[in-house]
């Protein structure tokens, strides 16, 4: 984290200049057997493509509400960034009804559909897979974002100070997520620095998951091993996990 970084978008910038070849976002799902690897690179690519989504295709505007009814997965992870480039509010499981845009995964369509503005679906399915068909009413994240710019610039510069993210009905400025994450939050996880590699098994509807599972390690210059369905897992499979991707700190509740 430079003394610059006002946003988590800045905390991205600020990581792929100083190492853009470095892991950031290691992904697995223990229901699936999924593991997906996203280098700072690769992650900031696909927070371009998905920020020129928003604010092109979508008419996201700074102060707008997305709604992001999505557990913690790597593709999440891509569009709380995605929200911070473009300065709209990224609102984690949060009211369909009263957002400008929602973004929703297969189990929560139904409730999706209370939105009267854009709606994106996401199959969560291995390597950013589409839906076999489109549900009804929503656009396939997995069709729409492949073909978006792969440089990124907001229309009007972003405000560190406007409302960033919402999360357990707690809202938090962009500068509020940069300085919680970079400073207590990145003591309290036990992240030490540049190199550091934390494995989180929380879910994205707490800060502290949130913090966890994305901003802390950001902001340190580290990474994150984010783990669904960790509960599923076998004996052993976190210790080996641990070992295997050189993981400095862990966070599981």
């Amino acid at each position: 984290m430079n003394a610059i970084d006002r946003t988590p978008a800045d905390l991205l910038r600020s990581a792929l200049a100083a190492d853009p070849a470095r892991p950031l976002v290691t992904f697995y799902d223990d229901a699936t057997g999924e593991r997906v690897e996203l280098s700072v690179a690769t992650f900031a690519n696909w927070v371009a493509k998905t920020a020129n989504l928003l604010q092109g295709e979508l008419s996201a505007e700074p102060g707008d509400r997305v709604a992001l009814l999505l557990p913690a997965h790597w593709q999440t992870a891509v569009w709380l960034l995605a929200c911070s480039s473009v300065g709209v509010v990224a609102d984690l499981a949060g009211d369909p009804g009263a957002a400008d845009v929602v973004v929703s995964g297969p189990d929560t369509l139904e409730a999706a559909r209370a939105c009267s503005g854009e709606r994106i679906a996401l199959a969560l399915r291995p390597l950013g897979g589409r839906f076999p068909q489109a549900p009804a009413g929503f656009a396939d994240y997995a069709v729409e974002v492949p073909g978006q710019g792969d440089r990124f610039a907001p229309y009007a510069p972003v405000d560190p100070e406007a409302a960033a993210l919402v999360v357990a009905g707690a809202e938090f400025t962009g500068a509020e997520v940069v300085e919680r994450a970079g400073g207590a939050d990145a003591v309290r996880f036990g992240l030490t620095g540049p190199g550091a590699r934390l494995l989180s098994g929380l879910g994205y509807d707490t800060w502290d998951g949130v913090s966890a599972g994305l901003y802390a390690p950001l902001a340190v210059g580290g990474s994150v091993v984010l783990c669904r369905h960790l509960e599923l897992a076998a004996e052993g499979v976190v210790a080996k996990r641990v070992e295997d991707e050189r993981v400095t700190a862990v966070r599981r509740a």
